[in-house]
């Protein structure tokens, strides 16, 4: 009865505001959502009576700093060097959680996406450079090796609960190793004149986070600050893109509890009975022993859980559904003018969306039939090997990570154009034919390659 009535006092703006938005926040599939709608919406206003304006946005000046120490660059370069390193930030920490106590701590069950995301960097990297084997659209080498995780998995989570698990955990592992090796990428490859004194001052950050970890520092406030205002100011002033600090800030982050399961539990049992036969307000707000103990509480609920998770919990939703369609709104945009065809048919937008939908393919597959082969690995449980063609295409979904690298690989232009056309054109097929593939594998049984 007593449930009844807590029901009925719940506040009409959280039945019909906050819940639906927790649940749409939590579906699996709403980020890929947004985030296609808003590249949608950038093609759109780019090909409309508002393209200038629109376009304008993108190019006016901010700075920060004071006197001669001022950072000034348009809105677009803050969003891929400021916004899009808390992106990275969010990865780097996915990866430390997964390496630590996930997917990728278990070198048996990691071996086989891992190998499968190693062939889907490189052969369509060839697939470019067959395209563009000299000149200066050769630099463009690393956009079709990368691949939107968040794209890729809200396609399969379209398909519902006929998906095995172990197929979504085989996408998620390729993903997020495809993500450390676009880093990787990004820092080897894509990386400016270094200055020195910077990197050595970004350094000194990064020993000063490092430090604080292994002493026991928790207070993500304290990361924040010397992550932000030092690691990542030193980085953007080094020539070494800003979106590796993010990667790199996050890898200090402490990834252990402070307290026990066991600890926790008997303490909150003691905590939740002092709360029970404390004195009870009479008033709507709780009396001040309810509120001393309902503290302890939280502060002991802090400590339980781990600094890295949090921040990954708490961050998740804010990058999804803010940094990342601002990031594709200001780089999806593509004026789809009458030389339409000539700059799709251009080596660069045919290197990318070739490498792509067949490089990433013949990739990931193709590396699977190998370990697969020579008896290195076996298919996860209830996948077939149609599921692997399924992930090997929703693989190929290149579009955030592309665009970004595309962004760093070309200054010009043109050719910054022919790219977008090429990941576009690619990612969109891509997740069609993946989400189909995929649909009528679920209906097979668990068939092997015939080798």
């Amino acid at each position: 009865m007593k449930m009844e009535d807590d029901k009925k006092r719940i506040d009409p703006v959280d039945r019909w505001i906050i819940d639906p938005l927790n649940r749409f926040i939590n579906n699996s599939t709403t980020s890929g959502i947004v985030l296609f709608s808003s590249a949608a919406l950038a093609l759109l206003l780019s090909n409309s009576p508002w393209s200038e304006e629109f376009q304008q946005v993108w190019k006016h000046q901010v700075s920060i700093g004071y006197d001669e120490y001022i950072i000034s660059k348009d809105l677009h370069h803050w969003i891929n060097d400021g916004l899009m390193s808390l992106f990275f930030f969010v990865v780097g920490l996915e990866l430390k959680r997964e390496i630590i106590a996930g997917e990728l701590s278990d070198p048996k069950k990691a071996a086989l996406p891992i190998a499968a995301a190693m062939g889907g960097m490189l052969v369509p990297a060839l697939v470019y450079l067959i395209f563009n084997h000299s000149g200066d659209t050769v630099d463009g080498w690393g956009i079709p090796m990368a691949t939107d995780i968040a794209f890729a998995l809200g396609v399969l989570y379209l398909l519902g609960d006929k998906v095995p698990l172990s197929l979504k955990i085989f996408l998620t592992v390729l993903a997020i190793a495809d993500d450390l090796g676009a880093v990787l990428v990004i820092a080897f490859f894509y990386t400016s004149d270094i200055n020195v004194v910077s990197l050595l001052t970004g350094a000194g950050f990064m020993a000063a986070l490092i430090v604080a970890n292994l002493i026991g520092v928790r207070s993500t406030i304290f990361y924040g600050i010397v992550g932000i205002a030092g690691l990542w100011l030193a980085f953007i002033m080094s020539g070494v893109h800003a979106t590796i600090a993010g990667v790199l800030a996050a890898f200090t982050i402490p990834a252990r509890v402070k307290v026990s399961a066991d600890y926790y539990s008997q303490k909150l049992e003691g905590l939740l009975a002092q709360f029970k036969s404390a004195e009870v307000n009479t008033l709507p707000t709780v009396s001040k022993e309810q509120f001393k103990i309902l503290s302890k509480i939280e502060n002991f609920s802090e400590q339980a859980l781990t600094p890295l998770q949090r921040l990954e919990h708490s961050m998740h939703p804010f990058v999804a559904f803010l940094i990342m369609p601002i990031f594709a709104l200001s780089n999806a945009g593509v004026e789809l003018s009458g030389d339409f065809l000539t700059q799709i048919q251009s080596p660069v937008s045919m290197g990318i969306f070739f490498g792509l939908l067949a490089g990433k393919v013949i990739g990931v597959v193709g590396v699977v039939y190998l370990m697969l082969h020579f008896k290195w690995a076996a298919l996860p449980r209830g996948v077939n090997i149609w599921h692997m063609w399924g992930a090997g295409f929703l693989a190929a979904i290149g579009f955030t990570m592309s665009l970004f690298i595309s962004g760093l690989a070309f200054r010009q232009e043109e050719y910054a154009v022919q790219a977008k056309l090429g990941v576009l054109a690619a990612s969109i097929i891509a997740s069609v034919i993946g989400y189909f593939i995929i649909r009528i594998a679920n209906n097979k049984g668990p068939v092997s390659p015939s080798l």
